[in-house]
């Protein structure tokens, strides 16, 4: 199992969520057929701009990604 290796190494409980929720992220992307490399690209240029706090905004199938 991957995402547990990988949270195997947490220092925090803070920084294995934040793990598991990006890794929940990406395997949305890549069940939605969205490239995660594009899909997060989009995300961080479009976070610092954000006025407010969108969260539907920024979900995968929401975002408009670069070509």
């Amino acid at each position: 199992m991957v995402g547990r290796r990988n949270r195997l190494f947490a220092d925090t409980v803070a920084g294995a969520n934040a793990s598991a929720n990006l890794y929940s992220l990406l395997q949305t992307c890549a069940a939605n057929g969205i490239d995660c490399y594009r899909y997060l690209t989009a995300m961080l240029v479009a976070l610092p701009r954000a006025t407010s706090i969108d969260y539907e905004a920024l979900l995968p199938w929401c975002i408009q990604l670069s070509a």
